[in-house]
């Protein structure tokens, strides 16, 4: 009898720890930050790469990297580096290769 009541519990909390995890599961879902989806312009540098219409901060780095990898500047061995072409050496302010993060900083300093 013993053997049937432990059986029992191992059971049951095998049970409360499946419905734990399925209401985990239901968490709410992240909203995007307002800053990331206010529309900027990028000036007539940036603009020559991803477009001259306002777009959010979000699409301009998707349109940005697309850009990147379809003309295939990203660094080979270092696959942190961005090499620059024509168009992108003037929104990288003249530099030949820049770093993912460097990247970031100079296309801000191209929006308004």
């Amino acid at each position: 009898m013993a053997a049937k009541k432990k059986t029992a519990k191992k059971a049951a909390k095998k049970v409360v720890k499946k419905a734990a995890k399925k209401v985990v599961k239901k968490a709410a879902k992240r909203k995007p930050n307002a800053a990331f989806m206010k529309p900027v312009t990028p000036n007539e540098k940036l603009a020559a790469v991803v477009g001259a219409a306002p777009l959010p901060r979000t699409e301009l780095t998707k349109k940005l990297w697309a850009y990147i990898k379809k003309n295939n500047l990203q660094d080979k061995k270092n696959r942190r580096n961005i090499n620059a072409d024509d168009k992108l050496k003037l929104v990288f302010g003249g530099k030949a290769q820049v770093s993912m993060f460097e990247m970031t900083k100079l296309v801000s300093k191209c929006v308004k």
